[in-house]
């Protein structure tokens, strides 16, 4: 693959056999990206899981200290008064069949859908189109509740979804490349505690292989597991 002569300037910043301490690479992250906007910091983690078994997959929330420094357009379905809870929680859509019908034609404008428990009949219609987008409201991702005003604070404050995808992988934005450093790491040992915690009872071996993080214009950054483990 052929890169520009930016990135290739970058690359020379970072030693691709070495595996770095996280404090080195929340320094060095800063030196590397080379857009001129905002750029996103990613954050990629290997893990000896496989996810076409059950007991194996890997999935949560949690709640970064610094946010995630995007402001999520946050979809709320619900009727009468959750509707207006909703409002006054500060959601950026919210209704119920109105919206339904909105979605069926095609219209998924928004990150994050929550939905109170007695709309589930009517959004599973729409299961086809959410689903495969990663928007669907669950119950374990705290997105279906009667509680919306809390769900919605929730999703203002920074909470984020981790979810390992096919190849046994999580990806996750943490935050932009104007925090200081010590935002991104705290935002990154938030995201680390709570994937080592979710280890799942038939992972074997070894749970985490490889860490990196990156820009969203600019190399990547391998981080020492072994340091990483002895800081979470």
């Amino acid at each position: 693959m052929k890169r520009s002569k930016k990135y290739n300037e970058k690359s020379k910043l970072v030693d691709k056999d070495k595996n770095y301490s996280v404090e080195e690479a929340f320094e060095l992250i800063k030196q590397v990206s080379y857009s001129k906007f905002d750029a996103t910091v990613e954050l990629a983690i290997s893990l000896g899981v496989d996810p076409r078994h059950a007991d194996q997959l890997v999935r949560g929330t949690v709640v970064l200290p610094n946010g995630t420094g995007k402001q999520p357009r946050i979809l709320v379905l619900a009727q009468g008064e959750k509707e207006q809870e909703a409002k006054d929680a500060g959601a950026d859509f919210a209704g119920s069949d109105d919206l339904i019908e909105k979605i069926k034609d095609g219209w998924v404008d928004f990150d994050v859908a929550i939905a109170t428990p007695d709309m589930m009949r009517e959004v599973g219609k729409i299961g086809r189109i959410l689903g495969p987008k990663g928007l669907m409201p669950n119950p374990k991702l705290g997105t279906v509740t009667f509680d919306i005003a809390k769900a919605v604070e929730d999703v203002k404050r920074g909470k984020v979804e981790y979810r390992v995808d096919k190849y046994g992988i999580v990806h996750l934005a943490i935050g932009k490349i104007s925090f200081s450093s010590e935002q991104l790491k705290e935002n990154y040992f938030t995201i680390m505690d709570a994937i080592i915690k979710a280890k799942p009872s038939g992972a074997k071996g070894q749970y985490l292989k490889k860490i990196a993080i990156s820009p969203t214009m600019g190399p990547s950054i391998k981080i020492d597991v072994n340091n990483a483990l002895k800081k979470a």
